[in-house]
């Protein structure tokens, strides 16, 4: 028979997560501040979606990628809040290897699509304001499934590809890994066998999912700028504008947390920084996009004090 390998997949069974401060007497604090984001974006991105479903005003493509990705929000807040919820509470920090991969997949999984739903919106504000002629028949629900469709097809496949990279390598222990939920950087550090493939397709897959939507979120709005500026009234200029601000707000707080967070790989000061931006991209980000898109636009305000009234709220 030949020699074993050196290390031993099964080793380490479960990773024990410090969590955002060893402090105890911090943690029912953090405890309580986290609930009420957690609910906060919760109960902020169902009202959104409410509105969406019951102003007829709503019904268009635009406000269909928004209502997905107010469903997305929610699904990203509850992969990684409530769990570090329960580890605060209950004071168990360790995570079964099995679930620590579950919530890394479905995390991936849920921030890959949103990539793809903020691309599509940018693609949605081009064709309105470059191409409003033929905007009705580009951008039909057909068109609008597709968009989804592959969005969620492209992200599984990534999602699927880091998972099942991650499970092949080795843990021997130290199993603690320095964040408040499970992400590929932090666990990198922790494999006994090399993680330089990991590494490579985290790098050439994070092109595909961000660096590609980012090229084509500028290429739109570069085309957008050009476009609004040709207009010679300032309150058209104004109008159009104002259907993209919002947007262009959710991209630079969502790619410039995720950029931070994934290029900065292999230092333990690097690690502790990504806590914050982890709640950036995991709390505040989801809880702030409700926010953003109905502070400075009438119609989801409209709609959202129907939502909470029961009235129809005139023009």
């Amino acid at each position: 028979m030949g020699l074993r390998p050196r290390y031993n997949v099964t080793s380490v069974t479960e990773f024990i997560l410090l969590g955002l401060t060893e402090r105890k007497e911090l943690q029912p604090v953090l405890f309580l501040l986290f609930l009420l984001a957690y609910a906060a974006t919760v109960c902020g991105n169902l009202s959104i979606l409410a509105a969406i479903l019951v102003e007829p005003k709503l019904h268009t493509p635009m406000y269909f990628f928004l209502g997905n990705l107010s469903l997305l929000d929610i699904g990203c807040v509850s992969v990684t809040v409530p769990p570090m919820l329960v580890r605060l509470l209950s004071q168990e920090q360790a995570i079964p290897f099995a679930t620590c991969l579950s919530q890394l997949f479905f995390f991936h999984l849920l921030a890959g699509v949103d990539c793809f739903l903020l691309t599509a919106m940018a693609y949605d504000r081009f064709l309105a304001i470059c191409r409003p002629l033929t905007y009705t028949t580009r951008m039909g629900r057909g068109v609008q499934g597709v968009l989804v469709a592959a969005s969620w097809t492209c992200s599984l496949g990534n999602a699927l590809t880091h998972t099942v990279a991650l499970s092949t390598l080795d843990f021997c222990g130290p199993n603690v890994v320095n964040h408040f939920y499970c992400d590929l950087p932090p666990l990198f550090s922790l494999a006994c066998s090399s993680t330089h493939l990991n590494e490579m397709l985290l790098f050439a897959l994070g092109v595909i999912m961000a660096g590609v939507p980012m090229v084509l979120i500028v290429t739109s709005y570069l085309q957008v700028a050009a476009a609004v500026l040709r207009i010679r009234s300032a309150e058209g200029r104004r109008k159009a504008f104002s259907t993209c601000s919002s947007h262009l707000a959710v991209v630079g707080i969502f790619y410039g947390a995720g950029i931070f967070s994934y290029m900065r790989l292999g230092s333990v000061e690097a690690s502790d920084q990504s806590k914050g931006v982890g709640i950036l991209n995991t709390v505040l980000s989801p809880m702030l996009n409700p926010l953003i898109y109905s502070l400075r636009n009438p119609d989801v305000q409209g709609a959202l004090r129907r939502v909470f009234t029961g009235r129809r709220v005139s023009a």
